[in-house]
């Protein structure tokens, strides 16, 4: 990937600047994914705020039924949408409303494996490689192949991103990203009123955890029947197959479940 960004930077006559920009992405990530833990601040459509500190004084004060790697992982996820739904600069990975999953992953393996700035960069390339893959040969867009393509995109880069980070092969790294993939297929996109919000911000936790797990299968050295370029292919196929109420528009699934119509009418 990086190799790809430097041929066409070459392209244009320039100098490739990947890898700091690459410390200004993650710079972005960090301060989204851990200022809501300190101080939080209501979204703007008032669904959500403060859960991502709840969830780390609770796993404190125990008894934590996750903790280590993917608690923390959990937690950031959890942040990012409280920093997006508050009109906070996020890093879209592969958009908004899955900013958490990458960041989530990238920083719990930081924190709790004690890794460097290199290792960072290398997990965060690995997650744009797999990420604009997605996007080339399916989609990362709610509206076009619901939450599956983004939440499922962002699983699957956070996935490949921690293998690299834990000296995996590229092999690997693309067996995890399908294993996360297909473990989320058929996610449908059901916001309530709309926002970026629920269930939005829980199921990004959950894709965070899902990562990790996917992760560690490929490093286990577990292959896959279906591989990641077929499994692309598969949750694009899916995702044409979903209504129009299950993408996006807020008019099935959790959007449409009676407490969820009942709070947009009385926020009306």
């Amino acid at each position: 990937f990086l190799a790809r960004e430097q041929a066409l930077a070459a392209l244009d006559g320039r100098a490739c600047d990947a890898l700091p920009y690459a410390d200004r992405v993650l710079a972005v990530m960090r301060t989204s994914a851990t200022e809501p833990l300190r101080e939080p601040v209501p979204s703007m459509g008032g669904l959500i705020g403060g859960e991502a500190r709840d969830v780390r004084r609770s796993r404190e004060q125990g008894p934590a039924v996750v903790d280590g790697l993917a608690g923390a992982a959990m937690e950031h996820a959890l942040a990012v949408l409280e920093t997006n739904a508050s009109m906070g600069r996020i890093v879209a990975a592969p958009t908004a409303g899955s900013a958490g999953v990458v960041p989530g992953v990238l920083l719990a393996l930081e924190q709790e494996r004690g890794l460097d700035a290199a290792a960072l960069r290398r997990g965060l390339l690995a997650a744009g490689a797999v990420g604009y893959l997605i996007a080339r040969n399916a989609t990362v867009s709610g509206a076009e192949g619901g939450c599956q393509a983004e939440i499922g995109a962002a699983a699957a880069m956070a996935a490949a991103a921690a293998v690299e980070m834990a000296g995996g092969t590229p092999a690997q790294a693309l067996d995890a990203a399908a294993n996360a993939l297909s473990s989320l297929m058929g996610l449908v996109c059901d916001p309530v009123g709309g926002l970026v919000e629920v269930p939005c911000q829980k199921r990004n936790a959950t894709a965070a955890a899902t990562a990790l797990v996917s992760a560690q299968i490929a490093l286990a050295g577990v292959g896959n029947l279906v591989g990641f370029d077929e499994t692309v292919a598969a949750m694009d196929a899916v995702g044409r197959t979903l209504p129009f109420e299950l993408r996006e528009s807020a008019l099935g699934g959790i959007a449409a479940a009676p407490s969820a119509c009942a709070w947009c009418a009385a926020h009306a």
